[in-house]
């Protein structure tokens, strides 16, 4: 029976398992009997990796079939500091899952920086999760976040970045439309200060996972260290709408 090797962002960990990518998914997010209910966002890795801090060589060891023939459907390997000692080379396609067990598939794609943005807000989800107010675009963000010359820096990074509607231009006055951000006031402050400081400055919005929404997503996920990132794009609009549209109504019914 086949083989897989998932990192995890919530919550972060090394899963071997028999179940492609989907069935993992829809089985992480709603359990063995689907009594259970949570996002979940994981990476296939390439488990031919090697590491000397996370177990990788105990996959065929661990991850066997059980004595019934059915498929093992999780193996955690590791639960600790695993996205550091992931290496970008070994990161396949990343999956999405709503909380009911629908999996959207995004492959990486080229980044090309936004030059009329200038305002950003990212959520981290690993290996911290805060929300992040920011003038640096996301290869400039990795960049800064991940520098060994900064007393409090991360040794590599995975996040997505958010949308901002008419905040992104104005701040202050900007409409906030449909987006569901709690303690918008608090938003926008955060959002004057950065621009107003001007720098390399980023102000944190919340200090841990808040409520969050994939819809809200602006471009898609972003994993890396220093000079070197891998970008996945979300589809656009109109794709979901269409092409993934079981996904997308289950991402804006919750």
């Amino acid at each position: 029976m086949k083989k897989y090797l998932y990192l995890s962002l919530l919550p972060e960990a090394l899963i071997a398992s028999n179940l492609p990518p989907e069935e993992f998914g829809a089985y992480f997010s709603t359990g063995v009997f689907r009594r259970n209910c949570d996002k979940a966002i994981f990476f296939e890795i390439d488990q031919n990796f090697k590491s000397d801090y996370l177990p990788v060589d105990r996959i065929d060891e661990l991850c066997t079939p059980h004595a019934d023939g059915k498929p093992h459907k999780s193996v955690y390997l590791s639960v600790y500091r695993v996205l550091e000692h992931v290496p970008l080379s070994a990161f396949k396609n990343l999956y999405v899952v709503t909380s009911d067990g629908k999996t959207l598939e995004l492959t990486q794609g080229e980044f090309t920086p936004d030059k009329t943005s200038h305002l950003y807000m990212y959520q981290d989800l690993g290996p911290a999760k805060p929300r992040v107010a920011s003038i640096l675009n996301p290869k400039e963000y990795i960049k800064r976040i991940t520098s060994e010359d900064r007393l409090v820096h991360l040794p590599q990074i995975a996040f997505c970045d958010l949308q901002l509607g008419a905040l992104e231009s104005d701040p202050q006055n900007g409409d906030l439309g449909d987006l569901p951000y709690i303690n918008q006031h608090h938003l926008r402050d955060c959002l004057m200060q950065v621009r107003n400081k001007g720098g390399k400055n980023n102000k944190v919005v919340a200090r841990t996972l808040a409520e969050f929404s994939y819809r809200t997503i602006k471009n898609g996920f972003y994993v890396g260290k220093g000079d070197d990132m891998l970008y996945y794009p979300m589809p656009n609009k109109e794709e979901l709408e269409n092409k993934y549209y079981l996904w997308w109504r289950s991402a804006q019914v919750q």
